[in-house]
């Protein structure tokens, strides 16, 4: 790999204007990372990263390349963009190891961090590198949220959370891992023993559902729920997937890696409408997934799935298909498990124990553009105010409310 690193770096052009870092949506200066590389100095490589961007280590390996930094290298327009994710994760896993983790001198400020994925991670980072004394809350028994229990193991190991928990540890940053904030500890209670701010950053855990007939059969299970322990279920050989996003194409793909031999996708589209992107859908192909179109399903029963046939019957105002149901056309997809992987929703542990957190009609958390919500010293970003987005996204907008927070403590 180290090779492939060393000959892709060469190939950067030094663009004067560099298309790669206006097409990230954190703007990582690669053309200023390269010349350190290559002359020597990836620990500083390492740090300008960094300091760019705290999660680099793990964006580099699960971003969307194609359509950031690498879609944007002026090199594709007539051949083959730069590997810009492989000799950024390369440098910033060489990082890990020399990263500033030496506690700062203390403001004597609490900050909440409540939730430990991308938004978590990066706010706590951030904060305890201005002297906050920060402490993340995390119901689950480790850290990373959706990185470590939404992400394949294959697209993202695990290994590399660990490490960087020891990191934040050797920050000084605090956690309290099987630690459910809203029916037990409350937000209120957080104030009351000297919190100054709180951060909420707990993700989309509850599963959407299709409200089918059969979804509470035994064979069934929901997507974000297996992706958190794929070793514990038993599928068998042939398996149904409705949905067609990258949560449908990383399930499928896990699937095929624990067992299963015959894994199909079921969509009541064509392939032009496919949620996932381009990649994700290719790779799927590569491992195996078959792809069933034009299928909507109308139950679940023991044998697996009886759908109705759809056709494609035109686009509406934003070029997006429509289909209609062909009448009469029905039919079972047999199978021996069916999982549904059609978004997922916030859970309300902690809307439904505090008083003064608006959501919307999503029940995603209302905030401004800096992350404050209607709750005064309370804030929040990633996937509780947007929805499922993508990591790198999770940290653009989480920077901007780090230094919202630093704003509001410095005044409180």
């Amino acid at each position: 790999m180290s090779d492939i690193v060393i000959s892709e770096a060469k190939r950067c052009l030094q663009c004067k204007k560099p298309l790669c870092k206006s097409g990230c949506p954190v703007n990582t200066p690669f053309n200023e990372v390269i010349p350190l590389l290559l002359e020597g100095s990836i620990v500083e490589a390492g740090e300008m990263l960094f300091d760019n961007n705290p999660l680099s280590v793990i964006c580099s390996l699960v971003c969307p390349h194609e359509k950031q930094c690498e879609g944007h290298c002026v090199l594709g327009k007539k051949g083959d963009p730069i590997k810009v994710g492989m000799v950024e994760n390369y440098i910033s896993d060489y990082y890990l190891n020399y990263v500033d983790t030496y506690p700062r001198k203390g403001t004597g400020k609490r900050v909440a961090i409540v939730g430990s994925g991308p938004a978590g991670i990066t706010i706590a980072i951030l904060l305890a590198a201005k002297g906050y004394n920060i402490t993340i809350f995390e119901a689950h028994d480790k850290i990373g949220g959706v990185l470590r229990f939404g992400i394949p193991e294959f697209r993202l190991p695990k290994a590399l959370l660990d490490k960087l928990k020891d990191k934040l540890i050797e920050m000084g940053i605090k956690i309290r891992p099987n630690t459910l904030i809203g029916p037990i500890i409350t937000v209120d209670d957080l104030f009351r023993d000297g919190y100054k701010a709180v951060f909420i950053g707990t993700g989309v855990w509850n599963p959407n559902t299709l409200k089918l007939k059969g979804e509470t059969l035994g064979h069934v299970h929901y997507a974000i729920d297996y992706l958190k322990s794929p070793e514990v279920y038993t599928l068998g050989k042939k398996v149904c997937i409705i949905g067609a996003g990258n949560v449908a194409m990383d399930v499928a793909r896990t699937a095929l890696r624990n067992g299963s031999r015959d894994v199909t996708i079921m969509y009541r589209k064509g392939a032009g409408s496919i949620d996932a992107e381009p990649v994700e859908v290719e790779y799927a192909k590569l491992d195996g997934v078959k792809f069933n179109f034009y299928q909507s399903p109308l139950e679940i029963i023991d044998e697996g799935v009886r759908y109705q046939q759809t056709y494609a019957a035109g686009t509406d105002e934003n070029g997006r298909e429509i289909v209609d149901i062909l009448e009469g056309a029905e039919g079972l997809f047999e199978c021996d498990s069916v999982i549904l992987a059609v978004g997922q929703k916030p859970r309300r542990n902690i809307v439904n124990n505090s008083k003064g957190i608006d959501i919307n009609n999503r029940g995603l958390l209302v905030t401004d553009e800096f992350g404050r919500t209607t709750k005064e010293g309370v804030f929040a970003s990633g996937d509780v105010v947007t929805g499922a987005k993508t990591v790198v996204e999770a940290v653009r907008v989480s920077k901007v409310v780090a230094k919202a927070i630093e704003e509001y403590l410095e005044h409180s």
